[in-house]
């Protein structure tokens, strides 16, 4: 499935480099604080300011594609930017994860402390790597003990564990859910962890940095987010498509574990220049 993309995306950007107002491509993956980016596509905003989204399984899949010059944005966090900050800028701040990124166990902490291995399933090259390192850093776990096993999301949740081994899982909201059904528990999330900064944002190439679109697109986020705020089952039954097995519940239940921030206060701009997130780009209201 991945190589047909990549194809699709290479006959793509050929056949659109010559435009004048030259389709952009922006890759997103299933995290639920970029459902207004596909709220907005599902109600034609995005087409008709020739911007296309490219959904993806994972972070490091869009990261992947942003990096081989397949698309020209992408949704993303803190962690992915920081790979590529030379070359991209953050144009609309999303959410702020407030639980929706997290790890789950079958054991309890102190089970994992004891254990001699620990069998742990993420996407590496992603965010879901800083919540591993924050947590074994609090938590006293040695490091030395951990098997890592590189997987997408999807993939972490079709895989059949082995439930008397230690196992630990970073993952994030919808796919805790599937995992939460074959028995893990969830042991810490960005709600607990109050250390660790966890913001998603549209970035965008800056070659490709066209203000008065990304202004008009700003408008159609900020419309999606009071949809989602105001009629949530509205825009579930709208986007729902675009999750695999989850349901209502699941997603009005999720969107506690995030933080809109597409309106950011002054204190957040604050805080993500301390954190080296660049602001001028961000197009404001």
């Amino acid at each position: 499935m991945k190589l047909r993309v990549i194809f699709f995306l290479m006959i793509m950007i050929f056949f659109s480099g010559c435009e004048k107002n030259r389709e952009i491509s922006i890759a997103a993956n299933e995290w639920i604080g970029y459902a207004p980016l596909f709220y907005a596509n599902e109600q034609g905003w995005l087409k008709n300011k020739n911007i296309r989204l490219i959904r993806t399984v994972s972070l490091g899949e869009s990261l992947d594609l942003y990096q081989n010059g397949l698309v020209n944005g992408l949704a993303a966090t803190n962690y992915e930017y920081e790979k590529i900050k030379e070359k991209v800028s953050p144009v609309i701040l999303l959410d702020k994860s407030y639980g929706g990124d997290k790890i789950v166990s079958n054991v309890s902490i102190d089970e994992l402390k004891k254990a001699k291995k620990i069998d742990v399933y993420l996407e590496i090259d992603s965010v879901n790597y800083l919540l591993l390192k924050s947590f074994i850093k609090k938590h006293f776990i040695d490091k030395n003990k951990l098997v890592l096993h590189n997987a997408d999301q999807q993939q972490i949740i079709k895989n059949d564990y082995d439930m008397k081994k230690p196992l630990l899982i970073i993952t994030y909201s919808p796919y805790d859910i599937s995992l939460k059904e074959k028995g893990f528990k969830e042991i810490t999330s960005t709600k607990t962890d109050k250390d660790l900064l966890v913001i998603d944002a549209l970035f965008i190439d800056k070659r490709y940095l066209d203000k008065k679109r990304f202004k008009e697109l700003k408008k159609d986020i900020d419309k999606a987010v009071l949809e989602i705020k105001i009629h949530p089952r509205k825009v579930y039954e709208k986007i729902k498509n675009y999750y695999t097995n989850y349901s209502y519940e699941d997603f009005k239940s999720d969107l506690k574990n995030i933080k809109w921030i597409n309106n950011p206060s002054s204190e957040l701009l604050k805080l993500l220049e301390e954190n080296g997130i660049e602001t001028e780009d961000l197009i404001e209201n």
